[in-house]
């Protein structure tokens, strides 16, 4: 790696020469052709004659005199414009050779690195496209230092990446050749997060038919999608949109649970740990007249059917109740806090409901 950026420096400096040469073999001319069209101008001849006579003798076209060349001075005036213009016109084609052959020498240099890194990958990310979602995981990764490269099909979209240090390669994912080129055959993980289910379904069997053992995570934006996804051959499969809507959800349903988590750091850690065991923690409020307002804490897990269990109940005169007894009962305005397994939108949505009337006889009491 080190001797590819040596090289690649030292290209640079080496292609930095010829754009200086022909930066000033271009105003070398200019001047050569300025001064010579005006000393015909002075000798008496109009503009227009004066530089279509320089321009005919610097480039050694030969097409014959513009007017007659008769005079000592225009002799002299015009042996002068030849071997200075033509002089210069030789080393400018030499510098426009040397930049355009160094540029793609430059060009073939990025390749062969690029290739030389993706070559070297192990257990790597492989992205398929750099939308928002691929944006993000790039960061993501990034910050936890694991070895990734993104397939973009768009160049100015690669340029970015590559400007953010980012490994990228230009191509489409669809494509075998692409995936093997990303080193899909040593790559740990494939997610293919473009916004298009049918590339998305095509990338995943193509990458489970390229590497049996790669883990699959494929983004799906249609519900119909998730089934031909795990069918196509992938491991897990992420609707962005139905996450959007469970989160929202989550919100109106524990709008207390983000306050309280990021004000307590120990709640965070014991999130991140339960979350781990397939748990996670919330926080609720047990409304006036709830369906568990009134409940015992036994009473309240019971109707819940174990998709909850209350650990802790902080009462509104600043009581606060750890690890709380079945026979505890839940009053109205108490926070609660949950460890909920399962679906955590039924979980939440038990402490908003309602109390529902109770029969006795004929009559339904609140």
């Amino acid at each position: 790696m080190d001797e590819l950026t040596t090289l690649s420096k030292g290209a640079g400096r080496v292609l930095g020469s010829p754009l200086r040469l022909l930066t000033g073999t271009l105003t070398y001319v200019a001047v050569v052709f300025a001064i010579s069209t005006l000393g015909y101008i002075a000798n008496g001849w109009p503009a227009d004659d004066a530089a279509y006579m320089v321009l005919l003798t610097i480039f050694s076209v030969g097409y014959g005199e513009v007017r007659p060349i008769d005079t000592h001075f225009l002799r002299l005036w015009t042996t002068a414009t030849i071997v200075l213009g033509c002089t210069g016109m030789i080393v400018l084609t030499s510098a426009l050779v040397q930049v355009f052959t160094l540029f793609q020498f430059r060009q073939l240099l990025g390749v062969n690195k690029m290739q030389t890194e993706i070559d070297r990958l192990k257990h790597h990310v492989i992205i398929c496209g750099m939308g928002r979602i691929g944006l993000q995981l790039a960061k993501a990764l990034t910050e936890a230092r694991h070895p990734f490269i993104i397939i973009e099909r768009s160049a100015d979209k690669a340029e970015e990446a590559r400007a953010l240090g980012w490994l990228v390669m230009v191509g489409e994912a669809t494509q075998e050749e692409t995936l093997r080129a990303a080193g899909i055959m040593h790559a740990r993980v494939l997610a293919s997060v473009l916004p298009d289910d049918a590339a998305n379904v095509f990338i995943t069997l193509s990458a489970r038919s390229l590497n049996p053992a790669v883990q699959i995570i494929a983004r799906g934006e249609a519900p119909t999608t998730e089934r031909k996804l795990f069918h196509a051959g992938a491991d897990k499969v992420v609707l962005p949109t139905h996450i959007g809507a469970e989160r929202i959800v989550e919100l109106i349903l524990y709008p207390a649970t983000d306050s309280r988590i990021q004000d307590a750091e120990h709640m965070a850690d014991a999130r991140r740990f339960l979350h781990d065991l397939g748990l996670d923690v919330e926080v609720v409020t047990a409304v006036d007249k709830g369906a568990l307002t009134g409940a015992t804490v036994g009473e309240a897990e019971r109707r819940g059917a174990g998709a909850f269990f209350i650990v802790q109940i902080d009462r509104q005169n600043g009581q606060s109740i750890q690890h709380p007894g079945e026979d505890v009962n839940i009053e109205a305005g108490d926070t609660l806090v949950l460890v909920v397994r399962g679906t955590r939108l039924s979980a939440g949505a038990i402490f908003g409901m309602p109390a529902k009337p109770v029969k006795h006889g004929r009559t339904f009491v609140g």
